[in-house]
């Protein structure tokens, strides 16, 4: 079965970090590029981050520039997602998803577009 699974979230306070997993099962990431979105409570999908097949070419939505950092490993079928600096705004489920068509452009926002497989989340909260 051809599936993504996040894990990494948690509770952390402000200021705090976190590094979220998206590990693929079924089929290998390898060739793939990759998106993070998220969704807070009461509020649209948004967005994150997302990271080429190349591994080099990234592009971050435009509050988590500077503080997030997307990168992956194909060889334990893994992307991850580095946060730092968290704020309370941060607080959301966080998605990684895919296609087989999907791009990632560097010079724009992660779009939902020609995304096929998506992960069921992991919630993150940012709080004191």
């Amino acid at each position: 079965q051809v599936q993504l699974v996040e894990s990494g979230g948690g509770l952390v306070q402000p200021g705090g970090s976190l590094r979220l997993s998206c590990a693929a099962s079924g089929f290998t990431l390898d060739g793939y590029d990759i998106a993070w979105f998220r969704q807070a409570p009461g509020k649209e999908r948004e967005g994150v981050s997302c990271i080429r097949a190349d591994g080099i070419t990234t592009a971050y939505g435009p509050f988590m520039k500077g503080r997030f950092t997307i990168s992956r490993d194909n060889t334990k079928n893994t992307v991850y997602l580095q946060m730092n600096s968290l704020k309370p705004e941060d607080t959301a489920d966080y998605y990684c998803a895919t296609g087989r068509n999907y791009y990632c452009s560097a010079e724009e926002l992660p779009m939902e577009l020609d995304l096929e497989v998506w992960g069921r989340g992991t919630l993150v909260t940012v709080s004191s």
